[in-house]
């Protein structure tokens, strides 16, 4: 980019120095072709003239095909970095809405570039060297030029100061119409049973009203400033020949001089105007690129490291505390540790809020654990790259949200590299073979934004198909179950027995009974803290244990069935 920048730069000196043929021209034809009377002189400084116009325009032409690229070559550089953005941040920060802001942003840099204003930038350098030629043809004319470009400056700071709130106020105003468009498309089905949408419609044409109020004021600015500055210099053009008139009388300058003068003037002039006319523009790109800096210093980009040995023996989780993105003191998860060996299946239990789902997020990495560290074969997950650690790890969250494309896109976790058998080896790990086949499309089938061309079963059964993609050393899921029927219950526990005999480490919050047969050790939470972890059956006689304890204290009659699993929607 930077080779690319360099020769924008060259070609616009060249430009710029093109620039001198009209004047040039002019102060030879009425100095020295008119009085002499010369057509072959004429004829000769029309062609070098044509040559070097024509020389000029490929130039312009050539420099706005490399501006062109350079916003191309930014757009790629800052692509990854708001997609890590987009994914990342709701891991980051607690999120209001407006998810898709940085692409947006990213966006408006990328048109900047692409239009005719940064050329008026590589133009600014050269208005010093115009300035001293016309200080060359005459003072006078060299102090005219001076005191209008105090004033055109002076007008681009008045347009700088009177538009900048506007169009902090234009961003903030639109960022919150569009939150409110995020919430009321979450929310379509109570707006619609409730009869909502008037007063839902209102809050949104209130604020689209304010900003385009907002950005009417700043066109008007903008507006007034760029004729304004139209204005000065048409005049200056004129007052120009006026005073070289004036000084021809008194034989200062010649009548060459007189033209050459009035073109230098107008064009040290043009590149301020051309400022203050692409303000609007200017400004909106470089709060893009602000606000796209702030967001970017919390995701730095991720430093090679060395590349660890795929882990195989065991997971230590020692110590660990987390908390919510955002809110680093409510922590969910509170110095909870325990060992898992390969090939052994923990299940994890407990009331709703416990922090079940807090922990396995942060055992996974989705969460940085604020204190505590979580470890595959002795080694922190914070030793691998991201890309490195997610190929020893499957994770399945409650939500089995799809990615749109194929089925066996999503299975292959997006990879465009992926060999079909390996996708439809993890298929058969997660009994969701016999189902792809009867889709329409069998593998190629689409599945939707989100995967709603799937049902709630289908979906999970893909996305724990995804998570065993690879065959990962730690199995991580959340909530499995939640949406399967008999068969898909009998598949997933056949799915966890596979990945144990193989040597995986399995991690199960458990939301139903029904895989309880395959699980060997149990972690019971409560209010964010391990209250219990051992092997299976120990665990249960425990919590047996207690709550006849429990009964007893309470004279109440004897349980007749043991409840230990509750879900997170209080199913047990």
């Amino acid at each position: 980019m930077w080779r690319a920048l360099t020769g924008a730069a060259v070609f616009t000196g060249v430009i710029n120095l093109l620039a001198l043929t009209g004047p040039l021209f002019m102060l030879e034809v009425y100095d020295r072709v008119i009085p002499s009377g010369s057509v072959q002189t004429l004829t000769a400084l029309l062609l070098l003239v044509a040559g070097l116009y024509a020389f000029s325009g490929f130039l312009d032409v050539v420099r706005g095909k490399i501006m062109s690229r350079i916003a191309g070559l930014v757009d790629a550089a800052l692509a990854k970095r708001v997609i890590a953005v987009v994914a990342g941040a709701p891991l980051r920060m607690k999120m209001v809405g407006d998810s898709l802001k940085p692409v947006r942003e990213a966006d408006q840099i990328r048109q900047f570039l692409s239009s005719s204003a940064p050329a008026t930038l590589f133009d600014l350098p050269w208005m010093p060297i115009y300035l001293a030629i016309c200080f060359f043809l005459h003072p006078l004319i060299g102090w005219l030029a001076v005191a209008t470009l105090t004033v055109l400056v002076a007008l681009t700071v008045a347009a700088d100061l009177l538009t900048r709130r506007r169009m902090d106020e234009i961003a903030e105003t639109f960022a919150s119409r569009n939150r409110l468009g995020e919430a009321a498309n979450r929310n379509g089905e109570a707006i619609a049973a409730m009869g909502i949408l008037p007063e839902v419609s209102a809050q949104w044409s209130q604020a689209e009203f304010r900003g385009a109020e907002l950005q009417r004021q700043v066109a008007d600015i903008s507006g007034l400033f760029s004729g304004m500055s139209k204005t000065i210099r048409q005049m200056v053009q004129s007052g120009s020949l006026a005073l070289g008139a004036w000084l021809v009388i008194h034989g200062d300058m010649t009548g060459g001089s007189i033209i050459a003068a009035s073109i230098i003037v107008a064009r040290t002039l043009q590149p301020i105007e051309q400022v203050i006319a692409n303000w609007r523009g200017m400004m909106a790109a470089r709060q893009a690129w602000q606000r796209l800096e702030s967001v970017f210093a919390l995701f730095p980009e991720e430093q090679g490291r060395t590349i660890l040995p795929a882990p195989v023996r065991h997971l230590h989780v020692e110590g660990v505390f987390a908390a919510p993105p955002g809110e680093r003191r409510r922590m969910t998860v509170h110095n909870v540790g325990f060992q898992a060996q390969a090939g052994t299946a923990v299940g994890i239990i407990g009331p709703s809020a416990s922090g079940k789902s807090s922990l396995v997020r942060t055992i996974t990495g989705v969460w940085p654990a604020q204190r505590g560290r979580v470890c595959l074969d002795g080694a922190a997950l914070d030793q691998w790259t991201a890309c490195e650690r997610g190929r020893h790890i499957g994770y399945m969250p409650q939500s089995s949200d799809l990615f749109p494309g194929t089925v066996a896109q999503n299975i292959a976790r997006l990879d465009p590299d992926a060999r079909d058998e390996t996708i439809i080896a993890a298929a058969r790990a997660a009994g969701a073979h016999d189902m792809i086949v009867a889709l329409p499309d069998g593998y190629e089938t689409q599945v939707g934004d989100g995967g709603v061309n799937l049902s709630a079963g289908q979906r999970q059964r893909v996305a724990l198909a995804r998570a065993l993609y690879g065959d990962p050393f730690l199995l991580v899921l959340d909530e499995p179950n939640s949406n399967l029927d008999l068969d898909g219950d009998k598949a997933l526990a056949e799915a966890i027995a596979r990945a144990k005999a193989r040597g995986a480490i399995v991690i199960v919050v458990a939301h139903r009974n029904s895989i309880l047969s395959q699980i060997d050790m149990l972690l019971v939470m409560e209010e964010g803290s391990a209250k219990t972890f051992g092997p299976r059956d120990a665990v249960l006689k425990s919590l047996q244990q207690k709550q006849s304890a429990r009964g007893r204290l309470q004279h109440g009659p004897p349980a007749r069935a043991l409840t230990v699993i509750e879900g997170e929607g209080g199913q047990s």
